[in-house]
């Protein structure tokens, strides 16, 4: 046969009128015995009533901001003659132990590691024994539990108190960031600004192209993930640039033109030969250790601007190529990229790429790393400048190069090693055959 309890405020020892902050349960609510059914808090100490009873809560009388005293009624509770519950006697004897706002138990927080559910573990911070939020035990119990950090929360309840809910929000918002974070934008950053434009203006609204979507995405991962550095330089290209001309004309009859981009990219090969490192790719272990993967294979990317946006097709195997062979497939892949006819596996596998603005102008630029590689060559527009040779300054064709490089992986110094062989080599091909 059921029965219904009142539930009294037991001995809080000499605290008098003590503000009620939490109500822990709701109408319907089944509680065991020793539950917290709400909690107060006074100047010195926070406390929450434990339960004498087990069975359902039929009717709650206190609220929040009520203030309440030893003896004073908060709710019924409908005891079952099935469970067993302690009488109001045994619960009167039993005395709550005020907690301090900064108290922690070491038992407790040994527990935390064990008790974070598999989801939250890796992604909220710990709670720290040392933490001054504003919250009441059954609060801090709960956010151990979930392995939650409560400095990192603004509570939404009186004097900033942290509620069960600013806990829950806090969890939901961590999960929604690793999200994020697992697609390369998980910056903590402003929202993008919603502006209504047409209120200044006229405007039309244009679709990015699917290319431009992918490779936007793509390169906002790069640049955010990567710690770029650019170093800069020139190499004379004067005699190179006589040697390109006289090819030509020598391969006019089999409608073959040779670009600089295809000395280029034979050049490019002795420098990554000389510094494996850029031939070469960060490879992150699912243990956490972090390799460097060096190839032993030579495939270049180009950058292709096209009307749909930017692609990068890739010349396999350099090395084994002559400068001939190189422009025949420099030609047959810029013509497919512009005419949308790559296949995935034409633009697959590359050690490092290429982007040659010089067609166009500029005299430098920071091109941004093509992930999984560690470096990327920016070429701008040839110039003819005053060069300073056998004490007096002479015409010279130079080439803007930028190479941005990942400083994970590569220094200052070899970086500018680097650039200095490629512009000895781009000056005098004849080192690229060595």
């Amino acid at each position: 046969m059921a029965e219904l309890k009142k539930v009294f405020i037991p001995d809080i020892g000499d605290f008098k009128d003590v503000p009620v902050i939490e109500i822990l349960v709701t109408a319907g609510s089944t509680v065991n015995a020793e539950d917290s059914l709400l909690t107060l808090e006074s100047d010195k100490a926070t406390i929450e009533v434990p339960s004498p009873y087990a069975g359902v809560i039929k009717e709650i009388f206190a609220k929040v901001g009520d203030k309440v005293s030893e003896g004073s009624v908060i709710l019924t509770i409908e005891v079952s003659d099935s469970v067993v519950a302690k009488t109001p006697t045994q619960a009167t004897e039993q005395k709550p132990v005020p907690e301090t706002i900064n108290a922690a138990s070491e038992v407790e927080i040994k527990e935390i590691t064990s008790r974070q559910p598999q989801g939250i573990q890796q992604n909220v911070p710990v709670q720290d024994v040392s933490s001054k939020a504003h919250a009441s035990p059954s609060i801090r119990r709960f956010a151990r539990e979930l392995g939650v950090n409560l400095d990192l929360i603004t509570g939404s309840g009186p004097k900033h108190r942290i509620l069960k809910e600013d806990v829950q929000t806090f969890v939901k918002s961590q999960l929604s960031k690793s999200r994020s974070d697992a697609m390369g934008s998980g910056l903590n950053v402003l929202p993008w600004p919603q502006v209504n434009f047409a209120k200044f203006g006229s405007i039309e609204l244009k679709p990015l192209t699917r290319i431009q979507q992918i490779s936007g995405a793509n390169l906002h991962r790069n640049w955010v993930m990567i710690p770029h550095v650019t170093q800069f330089d020139e190499a004379d290209i004067t005699d190179l640039e006589e040697l390109r001309k006289e090819s030509n004309e020598n391969t006019k009859k089999n409608n073959i033109k040779l670009t600089l981009l295809a000395f280029l990219m034979k050049a490019l090969i002795a420098p990554l030969k000389k510094f494996p490192q850029f031939n070469a790719s960060l490879d992150n272990s699912a243990d956490g250790e972090v390799n460097l993967i060096i190839k032993h294979y030579y495939h270049i990317g180009f950058a292709v601007d096209t009307p749909q946006g930017l692609v990068v097709p890739v010349i396999r195997d350099i090395d084994q190529k002559g400068i001939i062979a190189i422009a025949e497939e420099l030609s047959k892949l810029s013509a497919l990229a512009r005419e949308g006819k790559l296949k995935p596996t034409d633009m697959q596998g590359a050690c490092m790429t290429i982007s040659s603005l010089g067609g166009i102008g500029g005299t430098a630029f920071t091109p941004i790393i093509n992930a999984p590689e560690v470096a990327i060559l920016g070429v701008s527009k040839a110039t003819i400048k005053p060069v300073y040779r056998d004490d007096q300054f002479v015409p010279r064709l130079m080439l803007p190069l930028s190479l941005s490089y990942d400083h994970r992986v590569i220094d200052g110094a070899t970086a500018a090693r680097f650039t200095t062989h490629l512009s000895e080599v781009l000056t005098d091909m004849r080192l690229a055959l060595l």
